[in-house]
């Protein structure tokens, strides 16, 4: 498990970039409030929102989540509390006033940066900025 990347995982990577390339300017590693310990994938600090790009095995994707067959009891109680932490911090930003994102590794980049760039830009300034 130390081996696992934590952050600048190909998914979020290439969200990044699309989101850069439609002028979305963005903070990486932006450390949740109230929490200094739990992070935020990609923050956009002014709108307030926070985006997360959950992996499927360690999120628990119900389309490709799997558990393993091996010390299946201590792997089912490890994915479990990544979910509860999951949950926990999203009620942790909702009460702290910002809206989450939260994107599977398995969606598409395109797919993916319109419900961050909706989230960020809710008064259809998308076309707008595309044009300067």
């Amino acid at each position: 498990m130390s081996t696992a990347r934590r952050r600048d995982t190909a998914p979020e990577m290439a969200l990044r970039r699309e989101l850069h390339a439609r002028g979305l300017r963005y903070r990486v590693g932006f450390p949740v409030p109230g929490q200094r310990r739990r992070t935020i994938d990609v923050a956009f600090t002014r709108a307030r929102v926070a985006v997360f790009v959950d992996g499927c095995f360690w999120h628990g994707c119900p389309e490709h989540g799997n558990a393993p067959r091996s010390n299946a009891e201590w792997w089912r109680t490890k994915l479990a509390a990544n979910m509860d932490r999951d949950r926990d911090t999203d009620r942790l930003l909702d009460e702290s006033g910002w809206r989450v994102v939260r994107i599977w590794e398995h969606e598409s980049v395109a797919v993916a940066a319109d419900k961050v760039e909706a989230a960020v830009r809710p008064d259809g300034l998308r076309s707008a900025m595309r044009l300067r």
